[in-house]
């Protein structure tokens, strides 16, 4: 017995994943790791997974570490994420 479903990316501002499609040979761990479900298989032989709901992504990098293609995803995170701490001289 075979089971179809049938579903729609969310739109959402946030795009914390990105398939190289190039390197991506559509092995689906990622979407076998994700502790947030976010990643559906995709409908296509080898094609690369599908971010269904990335708003609730918790940028773990659970997708990325069980990759065996280095460099097929990239996990972006958001400009608010991003800040870089600079070392201040202390003037005690």
């Amino acid at each position: 017995m075979k089971i179809e479903y049938s579903v729609q990316p969310i739109p959402c501002s946030t795009q914390p994943i990105h398939y190289n499609s190039s390197l991506c040979i559509g092995c689906n761990r990622c979407v076998a790791v994700c502790q947030c479900d976010i990643l559906m298989p995709s409908d296509k032989e080898g094609g690369t997974p599908i971010v269904m709901y990335p708003g609730e992504c918790y940028y773990c990098g659970a997708c990325v570490m069980a990759c065996p293609r280095p460099g097929a995803i990239e996990l972006r995170h958001p400009l608010m994420n991003q800040a870089k701490f600079i070392p201040t001289k202390n003037k005690c």
